[in-house]
């Protein structure tokens, strides 16, 4: 079945897009929504999946009360309701959606190779992990200061990975990059394309303008200050930190000729940086009462990866998340156009070396992120298809907001319970005891967390800043 599959979807991103398609398919048939006459047209949604998705209760001082009511009528912590609670109410939608996710997974595992021993005591570890994660983040005390359970997930993961370390069977399962992927293809259906043309032009003008020059005057830098004796290490840490960490950094590595060692530690340094910058970069924006627009985009012109990038924007709210994630997106497209810029600037500098590998179209094609082009399909059909299918707007909401949403939170959280198992700061720690490659990467964050403040700032802040408001209200 796992050569089928790979036969089949030569790229994981494309078994990735397919999965996204099949879960909104389903999300979308198990939602209903016609004219209701006898209440003035308006339009009657029934969702049958309305309540199968788990979502935890917040409490105070009891953590079980988060999956275990006491039963009686009670006012809820946050919004102050009366309403009467089933004891038990929460362990159906947590079985089932467990149950969903881990049914949802199996072709992933597949296609990876996992044996089934690797992905079902994986996946238990991940989602108990990440069952615990929504728990503290439904703490009262813990809400109110908007920790979300993006953030737990990853600590969790970093406790428990950096003292009493990962299983060796489990180490296949950890796959956050692949279900981030799924995640963000949901996130589409989320994200109407309206908004995406709306924060389009400001987001194009804080990632297109800032990312070439960081790279360009970063690598001057390192050539010309720090006199680095390897000219492809220097070019791909510079693109790997001012682009999108290793995606980048596996494209340009590959257009330069640079050592795999070298790709190796522009990606374990820019592990090590996304690792923290996660986590610190929203609380910054938070603590300085920045506007969470302005931060959101300024997260995602400079986080390396989309998946953090997403998790740091949830920190912020979902606003936030969509502004940082559409941002990112746009600076992933510079991927390609970048690894061949340098190419042309490797063969026109360097020459044609011995053995030297040439980039072409082809090769910019395999390197894109193609899991963008499900985030994007998925946009178009929630914004264009199901109207003109005849979809009522309340039922399209219904969708997104009551199942599609709660659903990609998981797989978020897996996703980050993933990443946290994934890093050793004990193995990262080799990359800190280099001198000038470790200090070209924190002179180019450094550079760029500057000038897309700036660039953020001035875009979703004040040229565009009442029009995204304006277009995030709707």
């Amino acid at each position: 079945m796992g050569a089928w599959l790979r036969k089949m979807f030569q790229h994981e991103d494309w078994l990735v897009i397919a999965l996204g398609g099949l879960v909104l398919c389903a999300c979308t048939w198990m939602v209903q929504g016609q004219t209701d006459a006898s209440s003035g047209g308006k339009p009657k949604v029934i969702n049958h999946l309305k309540g199968k998705i788990a979502k935890l209760e917040p409490w105070v001082d009891n953590p079980i009360r988060s999956v275990v009511s006491d039963g009686v009528v009670a006012s809820d912590v946050v919004s102050g309701e009366k309403k009467e609670k089933k004891q038990y109410q929460h362990f159906p939608a947590l079985v089932f959606t467990w149950s969903v996710l881990g049914i949802l997974l199996v072709p992933v595992a597949l296609w990876k190779g996992l044996r089934p021993t690797e992905y079902w005591i994986g996946y238990l570890l991940l989602s108990s992990l990440g069952t615990l994660a929504f728990v503290m983040a439904s703490q009262k005390v813990i809400k109110d200061y908007n920790y979300e359970y993006v953030l737990w997930a990853l600590l969790l993961g970093l406790l428990i990975s950096n003292t009493v370390g990962v299983p060796r069977l489990i180490r296949p399962m950890l796959i956050g990059d692949t279900i981030i992927k799924l995640g963000l293809v949901l996130l589409g259906s989320e994200v109407l394309f309206s908004k995406l043309v709306a924060l389009g032009m400001p987001g194009i003008l804080t990632s297109w303008i800032v990312t070439p020059v960081v790279l360009i005057t970063t690598y001057w830098f390192g050539q010309r200050v720090l006199k680095m004796e390897s000219p492809s290490l220097n070019m791909v840490i510079s693109a790997d930190m001012s682009v999108c960490g290793v995606s980048a950094a596996i494209a340009t590595g590959a257009a330069c000729r640079a050592k795999r060692e070298e790709v190796s530690y522009a990606i374990g340094i820019s592990l090590l940086f996304t690792s923290l910058m996660m986590v610190v970069q929203p609380q910054f924006v938070l603590w300085s009462g920045m506007d969470k627009n302005v931060g959101a985009a300024w997260m995602g012109g400079t986080i390396d990866s989309t998946g953090a990038v997403a998790a740091a924007g949830a920190l912020l709210g979902k606003e936030a998340e969509t502004i940082a994630t559409t941002v990112k997106m746009i600076q992933n497209v510079l991927i390609g156009v970048i690894a061949f810029a340098v190419a042309c600037y490797w063969s026109l500098r360097f020459g044609d070396q011995p053995g030297g590998t040439r980039i072409g179209v082809g090769e910019i094609w395999r390197r894109f992120p193609k899991f963008v082009l499900g985030f994007l399909a998925a946009s178009l059909a929630f914004s264009f298809l199901l109207p003109a299918l005849g979809t009522p707007t309340a039922a399209i909401d219904t969708i997104t907001k009551d199942t599609v949403t709660p659903l990609r939170s998981w797989l978020f959280c897996l996703a980050f319970v993933a990443f946290g198992l994934e890093t050793n700061f004990r193995e990262l720690g080799k990359y800190l005891k280099e001198g000038k490659p470790l200090f070209l990467y924190v002179f180019g964050q450094a550079w760029s967390l500057i000038l897309s403040l700036l660039m953020a700032y001035l875009m979703f802040g004040v040229l565009y800043a009442d029009k995204v408001k304006e277009i995030l209200a709707k």
